[in-house]
Order: C-alpha cells, then structure tokens, then sequence
C-alpha cells in the first residue's frame, strides 16, 4: 500500500514520521508515533529538528524564542547576521534544546546552499522541518529583493531535497515559507516587495500539492504589518509615495512576539498547503478561490 515509510534516526527516541503514499494514488499521510520522550500533551514539535533561516531578525528571534518553548531536539538557525549574544541568549532559554548558528546568505549558488546542508544532516542525521524566513524590504533595491524573498528561498528548498525527496531514498520532510499578506493583496506602492511574497505563495501551495510525489509537505505564514526595524525602513517602488511607511504604520498592526505566537501555533498545525494569515492574534487559514486549473 505504501512505498516508503520514514524510519526514526536510532539515536532519537522520538519521532513523529509520515508514510507517504505511492505516487498519484492516494493522498492521505498518516502520522505514526515512534517511542516517545514526550508526553501525550507535548506540543507537535518537541523533539524535532528544526533548521531556521534567518532566525535570528525581527520575527526571526521572538519565533526562535516562541520554537525553544516546544522542546525542540535541535534548532539550527541560518543566518547571515552574526550576534553570538542573540545566539547565547536563546541558548540560556531552554537546556534541553540544542542551539546552533551557521552562517548563511540566501543568495549564494545552489550548490552552496547544499554544501551546509550537507554538513548539517551529517550531525544531525535527520531534520524534521525547514523554516525559510529571510526577507527584505526594499523597493529601491530589485535585484536584491527577488534574490532574497524568492531566488533564496527557492534556492534553499531546492537543496534541501536531495536528502528529503522520498524518489531519492530520502524520509520527506516538512517546508514552512514566510510570506505575507502582501502575498494576498499587494501593497500597490512597493510592487517588487508584494511581487516576491505572490510567487512564495504560489511556490509554496505547488510544493504542497507535489507532496504524494517526493514526500515534502510545505505551507506559508503570511504576517500582517508588523513592527519591525525593516518597516520604518521602507520605501516605494520609483518613490511614488515618500510616505510609505508612515502611512502604513497608521493602521492597526502587531508586534513581533504576537506574530511569533501565531507562527509557531501554525507550525503545530502542520497543514500541508496551509495558507495561514497572522494579524493582531489572529491565525487563520485562508481559502483561496480558483479562478483557473491546468488539469494536469
């Protein structure tokens, strides 16, 4: 009935892994509980192995912190910022998770992107989840904005699948993507930023629906406007509104701790193709209408 089943790492007693069904056949994933470290009541991520690009930003750091409250086995965060007091500070929050910083830059080659992984499965032996969160607000700069919010994170996942994808003997895995909601509806004033964050969400619902072929469910955390140093440093798209942050920080927004909340709860949902909206405490599923199908 299935052709590959996840089998847990011998040197973690815990798992919670997924049979994925034969290709084009079925499409329900079935979790299997291994032996247990973890209550009945443990939170979806205690014990698991969590990579964290840019974990250590604004959002980054509080979810970091929010992730280290689950009881992880590892969290290893990427980053191309470097503050070994961020690093020691989360470290201090909780003595049974391993923390570990690597520096990263998304946009480096494919390749490079491989070679780290590489040396982090090699450790670790197994990693559960894949957190893409770095992201730039910079309408002056395009180039560096699509390489960043879309060329990186494309570039991440794609490594990422040489030791996940099940066609390649791999035990599948789990992709969460930032996104935003300016991946629902753009701001019409910073296009190149709202551009980015429409292709993550679209990248991210194909990955999803690719799942029964290489065992890798993915879904998107789409922030509402959050306060955040890179928010007051915004700007428009050939500056047609100089005021762009201003006006944007007149509306009702939330911090980076109630967006972490939210993030990491949709994280214990693991839903694969989940759409979640994060605003003010709100964490929300969202529908989205088709108007087109390839039918293919």
């Amino acid at each position: 009935m299935f052709t590959k089943l996840c089998r847990p790492v011998p040197s973690i007693n815990f798992r919670t892994v997924t049979c994925f069904c034969k290709p084009r056949q079925l499409n329900k994933y079935y979790n299997i509980i291994a032996r247990s470290n973890c209550s009945a009541s443990s939170s979806f991520l205690c014990d698991k192995n969590v990579i964290f690009v840019a974990g250590l930003g604004d959002i980054g750091l509080d979810t970091s912190k929010e992730l280290l409250k689950r009881d992880l086995k590892n969290l290893v965060i990427l980053d191309r910022i470097d503050k070994p007091e961020l690093v020691c500070e989360l470290k201090e929050l909780n003595p049974k998770t391993k923390v570990t910083f690597m520096p990263y830059d998304v946009t480096v080659p494919i390749a490079e992107s491989k070679k780290l992984l590489k040396k982090i499965f090699d450790k670790l032996k197994c990693v559960d989840i894949l957190i893409n969160g770095a992201g730039i607000l910079d309408d002056h700069k395009i180039e560096a904005t699509i390489a960043v919010n879309y060329t990186g994170l494309v570039n991440t996942t794609t490594a990422i699948m040489d030791f996940w994808d099940i066609r390649k003997g791999g035990p599948g895995g789990i992709i969460c993507n930032i996104g935003s909601v300016t991946g629902f509806n753009p701001i019409t004033q910073v296009p190149v930023y709202s551009g980015t964050k429409a292709a993550v969400v679209n990248f991210t619902s194909s990955l999803a629906k690719l799942a029964p072929i290489t065992g890798v469910t993915a879904y998107t955390v789409n922030p509402g406007i959050t306060r955040t140093s890179l928010v007051a440093k915004f700007n428009s798209w050939l500056d047609v509104e100089p005021d762009v942050a201003e006006l944007l920080l007149e509306h009702p927004t939330q911090s980076t701790k109630e967006c972490a909340a939210s993030f990491v709860k949709a994280i214990e949902k693991n839903k694969n193709g989940g759409l979640w909206f994060l605003d003010q405490g709100i964490l929300e599923d969202i529908k989205w209408d088709k108007h087109w199908d390839p039918c293919i």
